[in-house]
């Protein structure tokens, strides 16, 4: 895990190429503490830059930006390649030579060999760039689920690019402009939607993506998407084919050259990320997590016992409001875009690398995966009840009247459902919403007084229906949207600010295409059926618990000892601030603003 930064011009800044891929490099020093390296072009075309986090083949041959021996082509590569050896044996059997044991070489070897299509071969979390410097081209590429982030500027010919947002601002090139669009879609779902950014101009390299550079022309290419078409088979035959997949992944994920812990709260997830590596490794493990005094919020005693039953050595760090302020300037720091989440993977990340840890596990990609939301319900619920209302002469009208005079949230963005058109992407943006439209729009106003936004549907149609269940449809946005715009997100970046790399075996391209032609009915009954069916080793107690998502009492703390942050909010007198996540979203998007802008 790592970061990188890189610059492609033909005339432009050519002259300050050495100085800007320094100050975007320094920028990504907390991403790779261990090792750091430059590559200018002889042209003066390309620069390339790398902070290493070693997990890897730790000697120096690790070094990045790498190099082919002949020099045609260099690599900086951010992430894993859980199935790099398979590859790198089946490279040898065709005669290549290998001067480290490293995925970064064979990135490099496969891209010799097979061009854009090496990204085909790939099993892991990716974001790399590839400079050819006798073709003068460059590839960046994107892992399938996007794990990994890249994020890109381009002005005329030039392009440059970085694992975070402020690397690409640190380059003292693009204008801090805040974008519209990004604006509207962190207001309206807690995060910014993919590919915009908050900064007018700065965009991300969506997901499954690759990005081919040339001096005249820019070629974006999707190269791999989420397909749930279903087949025959049994409840039993599935419960066989997901326990193999787990177990596979598993596998792939302690792929290592440094011990690799587990994130443990007192989920189904986690729980079952311990016990499948339980039955795979042969050392101790290590698991980490976070308790509370406020009862109703900590769940530190179920992770101990949980850590006890699979004999983990488990590390529990108890967070007061006071320790938790005392960090929460650490994290305000930290954040590269804002969201209504990250601050949990902040402080458990801060635990496990001052343990001594490079590398854990996550549970994360569980409820996408395997129907753990209740949104797997309520989505297709209110698609049916949309369509009967469609059939009502004055529905539309009700949802116009219900989305500007709501009494609360929920009521508001049910307005701005029933005025669209029924489907799971409007159903789902009103479930998981945050502020409506109307009020996105209000807010929106205070940043561009001049501008305005009328709709909010071009944001929607970015998600299109596939054509499955409705219950697929769900999988295929909680994983598109929510699981990659937040929870993927701050988990790279959260862990990142530690110097950690966080993996998450449920998130596996390889996993998730063994499981998708399960049919919908079984692989997302309810509950989670499918997934306590295949892993059999996960306790009753565990699985009888009733569910709960991993949260912090943030409502108590923001209006406790955390006031003094979040008590100048600026928001139009008719916006309520509650629930809590509302007032958390406005003030750290104004914190991070003021951060930027300077």
């Amino acid at each position: 895990m790592c970061g990188i930064v890189g610059i492609l011009t033909v005339h432009q800044y050519q002259d300050a190429l050495g100085t800007i891929i320094q100050q975007m490099q320094t920028a990504l020093q907390h991403r790779g503490p261990d090792d750091s390296g430059i590559y200018i072009s002889s042209d003066r075309q390309a620069a390339l830059a790398h902070t290493r986090l070693a997990i890897l083949d730790l000697t120096p041959a690790g070094h990045q930006p790498m190099s082919t021996p002949d020099g045609r082509y260099w690599i900086t590569f951010n992430g894993e390649i859980y199935n790099f050896q398979q590859l790198r044996r089946h490279l040898i059997s065709q005669g290549e030579e290998f001067h480290s044991k490293t995925d970064t070489e064979v990135i490099l070897k496969l891209y010799q060999t097979e061009g854009s299509n090496c990204v085909k071969h790939l099993r892991g979390m990716f974001a790399f760039a590839i400079w050819d410097d006798f073709e003068k081209t460059c590839f960046l590429a994107r892992d399938p689920l996007g794990i990994k982030p890249l994020y890109y500027w381009q002005s005329g010919s030039t392009i440059i690019f970085a694992s975070e947002l402020r690397a690409i601002l640190a380059s003292g090139l693009p204008a801090i402009n805040m974008s519209i669009e990004g604006l509207y879609g962190y207001l309206t779902t807690g995060s910014v939607p993919e590919p915009y950014t908050l900064v007018e101009g700065i965009h991300c390299l969506a997901a499954g993506h690759w990005l081919h550079w040339q001096r005249d022309s820019v070629t974006k290419k999707q190269y791999w998407q989420i397909n749930f078409t279903p087949t025959t088979i049994s409840p039993l035959e599935a419960q066989e084919k997901v326990r193999e997949a787990l177990v596979d992944s598993i596998k792939h994920h302690f792929i290592s050259d440094v011990p690799v812990g587990i994130f443990l709260s007192g989920g189904i997830d986690s729980t079952a990320v311990l016990a499948l590596a339980t039955q795979t490794q042969k050392e101790q493990l290590c698991t980490y997590s976070i308790a509370f005094e406020e009862q109703e919020w900590n769940e530190g005693e179920i992770a101990q016992q949980i850590a006890k039953e699979f004999g983990a050595k488990h590390t529990e760090y108890k967070l007061t409001a006071s320790s938790a302020k005392e960090l929460l300037p650490l994290f305000l720091e930290a954040i590269d875009q804002p969201s209504v989440d990250g601050f949990n993977t902040f402080c458990v990340s801060q635990v496990a690398r001052e343990n001594g840890t490079k590398v854990v596990l996550s549970g994360v990609g569980g409820d996408e995966l395997f129907g753990g939301y209740h949104s797997f319900q309520k989505v297709p619920q209110m698609v049916t009840w949309g369509k009967r209302l469609q059939a009502v002469p004055l529905a539309t009208g009700v949802g116009a009247s219900l989305a500007h005079w709501g009494t609360s949230s929920k009521v508001k963005r049910l307005g701005d459902f029933l005025q669209h058109t029924p489907t799971s992407a409007t159903a789902h943006r009103s479930l998981r919403g945050i502020f409506s439209h109307t009020e996105a729009c209000t807010i929106v106003n205070q940043f561009f007084p001049d501008k305005s936004l009328a709709t909010n549907q071009a944001f929607i149609s970015n998600y299109q229906p596939q054509t499955f269940s409705l219950e697929d449809e769900v999988s295929f946005l909680e994983i598109s949207c929510y699981m990659r715009n937040q929870l993927l997100r701050d988990s790279d970046v959260m862990s990142m600010a530690w110097g950690l790399e966080l993996r998450v075996p449920l998130v596996d391209r390889t996993l998730l295409e063994a499981v998708a032609s399960i049919p919908s009915n079984i692989r997302l009954a309810t509950g989670k059926q499918l997934l306590i069916a295949a892993v059999s080793d996960l306790p009753k107690w565990v699985v009888n618990r009733p569910k709960r998502g991993f949260s912090f009492p943030f409502d108590q703390w923001m209006v406790g000892e955390w006031r003094d942050y979040f008590s100048n909010v600026n928001i139009p007198q008719n916006i309520s601030l509650k629930p809590w996540y509302r007032r958390w979203s406005l003030a750290i998007l104004k914190y991070w603003w003021e951060q930027i802008a300077v």
